[in-house]
């Protein structure tokens, strides 16, 4: 049988990702006073291993991963291009033949995302994103869980993104073709997302506008969303900050949105270059709740590799 790969959220759909969402609410629920470490009750993947595979950085995809495998039964590996023969010059074809015999699911972490996709071609097992320069999935599933528990629905939302184009858009594009929510992304001119996610948003039906003007972006937004200017292993540039600088997102800019909006950044953030402390720590922040989410979204993206989200076995 194929495996069930998460390469983007398109590969789940609308309704896997809203059952998802579902999983993750009920299963974090259930878990209240619970030690972190401590297995759910019915150890779904009980016996499972996940081999972990990071060639950048990463605390919260790390610790998350790690921590959504123990809950759910299993236990995780970690390997790194420093510490294994992916970084001597073994091919990710041969990496992910061997892997899928000794591991049951691989997350990878890599800039290129030729090589999510070449491990996803040669694995007999299920491989999923931990982040490309092109998408963050996972991240989104987090965000989406962390909005629908501020009490806001997903369809019809007015999400605003304020700064650079990247990964972290492209899949807020994505998931708003999939969930029928609407963006607004307020960006210097050159750093617009690729053409294609916009695209395919817009073929969804939903709204994507386009503005260098970052008080036009927010206005009347149900959430307002940013990111480091400057990704891992881009140059720190001086004249892409400049550009940045007015999309800043501080509080007279916030108070363009909606009273009751939410503040969501991805982090690791840099306060005082894309938010202030002010709204970085400010009530209508929930960038902490966000980060704790990423393990129940990765939980029920596990789940759902495996064909075991509750919905899918009622």
């Amino acid at each position: 049988m194929k495996p069930r790969h998460f390469l983007d959220l398109s590969d789940a759909g609308g309704d896997a990702l809203a059952a998802m969402i579902n999983d993750a609410i009920d299963r974090k629920a259930a878990r209240t006073g619970r030690p972190k470490g401590a297995p759910d009750a019915d150890r779904p993947l009980e016996g499972h291993v996940l081999a972990m595979v990071f060639e950048k950085s990463s605390t919260r995809t790390r610790v998350s991963f790690d921590i959504a495998i123990r809950q759910l039964g299993g236990s995780s590996i970690v390997l790194d291009a420093a510490t294994t023969q992916l970084g001597r010059g073994e091919s990710v074809a041969d990496t992910a033949r061997v892997l899928s015999r000794m591991a049951d699911a691989i997350m990878v972490r890599t800039d290129d995302p030729a090589k999510l996709t070449e491990m996803a071609r040669f694995a007999a097992v299920p491989v999923i994103n931990g982040l490309t320069d092109r998408s963050h999935p996972c991240q989104i599933v987090a965000d989406l869980l962390t909005v629908v528990e501020q009490g806001k629905p997903l369809p019809g939302l007015e999400v605003a993104w304020l700064g650079d184009g990247n990964n972290v858009l492209h899949s807020i594009l994505e998931a708003a073709a999939l969930m029928r929510f609407n963006v607004r992304i307020g960006a210097p001119p050159g750093y617009e997302p690729e053409s294609a996610f916009i695209a395919l948003a817009r073929a969804a039906g939903s709204r994507v506008t386009l503005t260098a003007d970052a008080a036009e972006a927010v206005a009347g937004a149900d959430v307002v969303v940013t990111d480091t200017w400057v990704s891992m292993g881009q140059e720190h540039t001086e004249g892409k900050l400049a550009a940045m600088a007015p999309f800043q997102v501080d509080e007279a800019l916030m108070a363009r949105a909606k009273p009751d909006a939410r503040f969501l950044h991805c982090l690791p953030a840099h306060v005082g270059e894309e938010v202030t402390e002010a709204v970085f720590e400010g009530p209508q922040s929930v960038v902490f709740d966000e980060a704790e989410n990423r393990i129940h979204a990765q939980k029920s993206i596990l789940l759902w590799c495996f064909g075991r989200l509750r919905e899918q076995r009622g």
